[in-house]
């Protein structure tokens, strides 16, 4: 019998295992965000950020924008397809009067061979299910930076940033914010003073950058 119980927990613990690492990317920050939410629950129609962790580190972003009222959920070093996995949770719930969208640069980073058009097809497909729900609401797309880091990947974000603002220009309600000039010095370099030592992410003075080229399209 000792055995046979021994079998069975080891069985459990296989299982319990097991379904822990089926789940899905950044599923437990997803999960933090909703009990986050159950207890205080967020304002309704508010402006909503939504992707990578170049707004999940933008921890104060509320003091960057005086007078909106911001929901950030930023998580994890997320691509397009988590934050297409997840949009039932972290955007459809808010009934944002306006949804601002930092994301693709971690979709090159994780696959070398990944094209700058197979980018803005995710994020077609974001848009999407976005206008499915919110024909009306206004989108904000904030092009993917120049990342020292990544400089290998400037090329296909050069050319996916292109296409996703030739793409907004032909639809209602949705803006392309283009970051990445603002971010380079005279000599078309990263500004290195904007960015933390790990050259990928930013600091208040990269933010401060961000907070000017955004505000203008945010809704009061």
């Amino acid at each position: 019998m000792k055995r046979i119980a021994y079998c069975f927990l080891l069985f459990c613990c296989a299982c319990a295992f097991n379904g822990h690492a089926q789940q899905p990317s950044f599923y437990d920050e997803i999960q933090a965000f909703k009990k986050q939410d159950s207890i205080k629950p967020p304002p309704q129609h508010a402006i909503l950020f939504v992707g990578s962790s170049s707004f999940r580190k933008w921890t104060d972003v509320q003091s960057y924008f005086p007078g909106y009222t911001i929901i950030n959920r930023g998580f994890g070093g997320s691509s397009l397809p988590d934050v297409i996995r997840y949009a039932n949770d972290i955007i459809f719930p808010y009934h944002p009067k306006e949804i601002v969208i930092y994301c693709g640069e971690n979709d090159f980073a994780g696959d070398d061979n990944l094209s700058a058009q197979a980018v803005v097809d995710r994020f077609k497909t974001l848009y999407g299910m976005i206008r499915a729900k919110m024909k009306t609401v206004p989108v904000v797309f904030i092009s993917i930076k120049p990342s020292p880091s990544r400089r290998k990947y400037w090329t296909k974000m050069i050319e996916a940033n292109k296409e996703i603002k030739s793409y907004l220009a032909t639809q209602q309600h949705a803006t392309f914010v283009d970051v990445f000039d603002l971010m380079l010095n005279d000599h078309n370099q990263p500004k290195p003073e904007i960015f933390e030592s790990d050259s990928l992410h930013m600091n208040a003075k990269g933010y401060a950058i961000w907070q000017k080229a955004i505000k203008p399209y945010l809704l009061r």
